[in-house]
C-alpha cells in the first residue's frame, strides 16, 4: 500500500513564511533591546533576552501551523501543557516582556503585520518613556539593618534606642540564632531621618553591639562595620 504523503504547507506561501519569521525576529529583537536598555537591576540575563527573540519567532511559527484549524489549536495546547519550566522569573516586568513578544509573535503568525508593528513600537515607546522619566517611583527610601549581638545582655533595648535616634520608623522583621547560639542576628527595616547617613547609623550601632558586625543594606549597596 503506497504511502499518501500530503504536505499542508501550501496553505500559506513561502512569502508568508518569510515575512512572518523575519518580522517576528525584527520586532522581538527590538523588544529585547528595549528590555536591555531599561533594565536596572543586577539580575540581567543574556540567556533570558535571547529567549525573548526565540519565543517571538516560535509563537509566530505556532500560529502559522494552527491557522484557523481548531483541532490543531487544541492539539498544540495539549502538547505544550506537558512542558515544565523550572527557572523562576526574577522580576515581574520580565513576565510583561514575555507576554509582549508572545503577542507580537501571534500577530505576525496570523499575518496581522500592521498590528504587530504598531503594537510593538507603541508599547516599547511606553516602556522607554516610563524608564526615562522614572514613572511610579516611590520616594520612600528604606534600608535593611542587620545587627549581630551576644545572646545575653540588654543589647536589644540599646539597639532600639539608636534606631529611635537615627530613624523615623523601624520594624524588627527577623531574629535568628547564629554560630551555634553564640550570637543573635537581628534584622530591621528602617527609614533614616532626613540628614542622617547610613555610616552614622553604623557607627552608633557599633558602640552598642559589643564589637559585633553591623550591616546596612541600601538597595543593592552594602555597608559593613
Amino acid at each position: 500500500m503506497p504511502f499518501d504523503i500530503q504536505d499542508l504547507s501550501g496553505t500559506f506561501s513561502v512569502g508568508d513564511i518569510a515575512i512572518a519569521m523575519l518580522l517576528s525576529f525584527v520586532l522581538s529583537a527590538g523588544i529585547a533591546w528595549v528590555y536591555r536598555f531599561t533594565h536596572r537591576n543586577v539580575s540581567y540575563s543574556q540567556s533570558y533576552v535571547q529567549t525573548l527573540v526565540i519565543l517571538g519567532m516560535l509563537i509566530s511559527l505556532i500560529m502559522l501551523v494552527v491557522g484557523s484549524n481548531i483541532a490543531r489549536a487544541f492539539a498544540l495546547v495539549g502538547a505544550l501543557s506537558v512542558v515544565r519550566f523550572r527557572n523562576a522569573i526574577k522580576e515581574t516586568r520580565d513576565v510583561g516582556f514575555i507576554f509582549l513578544v508572545m503577542g507580537v509573535g501571534m500577530a505576525t503568525g496570523t499575518r496581522f503585520y500592521t498590528l504587530a508593528i504598531v503594537a510593538a513600537v507603541v508599547i516599547s515607546l511606553v516602556i522607554v518613556v516610563m524608564f526615562r522619566f522614572n514613572w511610579f517611583a516611590s520616594n520612600v527610601q528604606r534600608q535593611v539593618v542587620k545587627v549581630q549581638v551576644p545572646p545575653d545582655g540588654n543589647y536589644t533595648d540599646n539597639i532600639q534606642d539608636v534606631l529611635i535616634a537615627h530613624t523615623s520608623e523601624f520594624e524588627l522583621i527577623s531574629m535568628e540564632s547564629i554560630r551555634g547560639g553564640a550570637l543573635t542576628e537581628l534584622m530591621y527595616t528602617v527609614r533614616l531621618k532626613k540628614g542622617h547617613e547610613p555610616g552614622q547609623l553604623i557607627s552608633a550601632l557599633g558602640e552598642r553591639t559589643g564589637g559585633q558586625r553591623v550591616t546596612v543594606l541600601t538597595g543593592y549597596d552594602q555597608t559593613d562595620l
